[in-house]
């Protein structure tokens, strides 16, 4: 979708399970939406805030997995990160959170520091 790499919440569970470290999840939605639950090990990283945190990502060597709450922000923001030379490694969370609870993954509330991004 949208020529972007993207991942569903299977493969992305299977991945975590198997090699946590090897994935670095994003969180791109809005505090107050973070605030209702995010997947485990996920870092806040708003959309508004991408392009001045861009360089966080360019360079990192893990798989880098967006997600939002359908999956259509973290797929824009993908496409931008693309259109900056950075789409190699970066992977749209397809369907977002939404799909994730719906399969039956967990998700936890993070603490309100955390979501300062």
């Amino acid at each position: 979708m949208y020529g972007i790499n993207e991942i569903d919440s299977a493969g992305l569970a299977a991945e975590l399970a198997s090699n946590p470290d090897g994935v670095r999840l994003i969180d791109v939605r809005s505090p107050a939406e973070m605030a209702q639950g995010m997947i485990p090990g996920a870092e806040p990283m708003p959309l508004h805030l991408l392009p001045l945190r861009m360089q966080e990502i360019a360079g990192d060597p893990r798989r880098v997995v967006l997600y939002c709450r359908s999956g259509a922000r973290s797929a824009q923001a993908c496409m931008y990160l693309a259109n900056q030379g950075l789409g190699g490694n970066v992977w749209n969370l397809r369907g977002g959170i939404i799909d994730w609870v719906r399969q039956g993954h967990p998700v936890e509330r993070p603490a309100e520091a955390h979501l300062a991004g």
